[in-house]
């Protein structure tokens, strides 16, 4: 068991260094690129030197939180946490990678308090976008909760309680995208849900 925990645990290292390297490359470029209308503090608060802080903030506090849940399990609950959190975490960083790569140029980071939007921005409605409006946040919060059954550490439930904070950040985007897009935000919005996907009635 020790064994397949720590083959698990580096596989799910590399997935998420993935998935973070895929995001920090999209905010690269957002940055030289144009910028269009901003809601809230998008257009001050969404710079260079924020970034900074707000990764240095988070990853620092997941360094120092990268201590074991005061949890005994046995070697029958360790299977079922492991195979829990693999059934969880890996579909959801997929669908995490999955987002990032169909929003492509489109892909920028928002805060709870303001989003920036790009010159000649897009709406992006195929591909993940398709099923749910917020297919990467539900992604995070789902791996998440995965990782907290595979890797068992405070970090991981630091990042899930932190994640859920997305819903916020979602509505403001939601904000911003209505007043960009108008009608074809709204008719976009009856025909995919934002969260949870919507099973075909079989006629």
């Amino acid at each position: 068991m020790d064994v397949i925990e720590r083959w698990i645990g580096w596989g799910g290292a590399v997935a998420a260094c993935v998935c973070l390297s895929a995001s920090l490359t999209g905010v690269a470029r957002g940055l030289r690129r144009p910028r269009g209308q901003a809601t809230g503090l998008g257009s001050k608060v969404l710079r260079l030197p924020a970034y900074l802080l707000i990764s240095a903030l988070f990853f620092g506090t997941c360094y120092v939180l990268w201590q074991p849940l005061p949890l005994d399990l046995s070697p029958s609950a360790r299977a079922v946490a492991l195979i829990t959190g693999v059934l969880f975490y890996f579909p959801s960083l997929a669908l995490v990678l999955w987002g990032r790569l169909t929003l492509g140029e489109m892909y920028n980071v928002s805060s709870s308090v303001g989003v920036q939007l790009y010159a000649n921005h897009r709406l992006i409605t195929h591909g993940p976008f398709a099923i749910v409006r917020h297919p990467i946040y539900a992604g995070l919060i789902l791996a998440s909760a995965g990782g907290c059954f595979i890797y068992r550490t405070w970090t991981l439930l630091f990042t899930l309680v932190a994640f859920l904070s997305l819903v916020v950040r979602a509505r403001r985007e939601e904000q911003a995208l209505a007043a960009e897009f108008g009608e074809e935000w709204e008719a976009y919005c009856q025909r995919v849900p934002a969260w949870i996907p919507r099973i075909p009635m079989r006629g």
